[in-house]
């Protein structure tokens, strides 16, 4: 006391509620709390500690989830990718495999049909030279080897033609009737095995014509017949005809640019000798023909001009007609009129 002041001292008031305490009294866990309790506890408080102490790993979980849900659709996409290369890559080996297969067939179908048709064609022309044979009795056995052969050779290569077939067909005044008929029916034995016919020119009813009408004519006549499917033509007389118009037949006989490679020309050339000795070798009557065609185109009544004939002009022409030259006997037994 002091001064008679009284000093009150209040009582703690959480003293009052504390509760005292007792040292020998220790809260300890349930020991029949589950052990799942216990271990759900654990992972909440450890998951707190985790959310609040290491935020990076949050994230770094997060992205990655982001990453693995977007790589997903990635995944996805490359393997539908691959799956359509695989298919193209597929088609591609089979269209690689196929075309080549399909072509080695359908050509093996066109060989097919065109070997056929290429026997029947000489089938048909041996059985018409077989059949001339027997008529034309007469002749040098070589003419119809040797025709025979140069023929058929060009017809069994149809596909493949370089130049057409040239044949010059020559005989004496004697045998006039024998050459024209029996080119024509070579001519007609060639065409018709091919389902063809004949163009025919007469050097004798072209003789007196200006030599450019002619030239004109017979190229139109041989244009306009090969053109239309015809493959061979007859020119009978072929030494009548004026010398230059004879130049047109470096078109059509010429060995690398022919107008037509696919047809037969049967050119006659009538000698003016009675007769034509057949004691002559095959050499000798080339050589009786071309001295005979040289005499009646560049003699001294010719007429010579820029369009007309000269040597070397007629040396460009022979070397064009001459691949083979046949000599033709007279032949007895053949009709007055036309041929048999």
């Amino acid at each position: 006391l002091t001064g008679g002041t009284t000093v009150h001292f209040e009582e703690n008031p959480v003293k009052e509620h504390a509760k005292p305490y007792d040292s020998n009294e220790t809260e300890k866990p349930n020991i029949y709390t589950p052990l799942k309790e216990i271990k759900a506890d654990f992972l909440e408080k450890n998951q707190g500690c985790y959310s609040t102490s290491t935020p990076l790993s949050r994230s770094k979980s997060q992205n990655q989830s982001s990453k693995e849900k977007q790589s997903q659709p990635l995944a996805k996409h490359d393997g539908e990718s691959q799956n359509g290369f695989h298919k193209m890559w597929t088609l591609f080996l089979v269209l690689l495999i196929s075309v080549p297969l399909l072509y080695v067939l359908w050509s093996g179908i066109g060989v097919g049909t065109s070997s056929s048709r290429d026997a029947e064609i000489l089938q048909e022309f041996r059985a018409r030279m077989k059949k001339l044979k027997d008529t034309y009795q007469s002749q040098d056995p070589n003419l119809w080897r040797r025709a025979h052969v140069f023929l058929e050779k060009h017809l069994n290569a149809s596909h493949t033609h370089l130049e057409p077939a040239i044949l010059l067909l020559t005989a004496g005044r004697e045998a006039e009737k024998a050459l024209r008929c029996l080119s024509n029916e070579i001519a007609d034995a060639f065409a018709s095995s091919q389902n063809a016919t004949t163009i025919r020119i007469n050097g004798e009813d072209k003789a007196v014509l200006d030599s450019d009408t002619v030239k004109l004519e017979v190229d139109t006549e041989l244009s306009s017949g090969f053109s239309k499917g015809k493959k061979v033509a007859v020119v009978h007389r072929f030494e009548s005809l004026p010398a230059g118009s004879t130049l047109i037949f470096y078109k059509y006989c010429d060995h690398e640019n022919a107008a037509f490679k696919d047809v037969a020309l049967l050119l006659t050339v009538l000698l003016d000798e009675q007769s034509l000795r057949k004691s002559f070798t095959f050499q000798e009557v080339e050589e009786k023909v071309r001295d005979f065609l040289w005499a009646k185109f560049t003699g001294s009544d010719v007429a010579s001009s820029y369009n007309g004939m000269d040597t070397d002009k007629l040396s460009g022409l022979w070397s064009r007609i001459s691949h083979l030259v046949l000599p033709v006997w007279p032949e007895k037994g053949l009709p007055l009129e036309g041929c048999t």
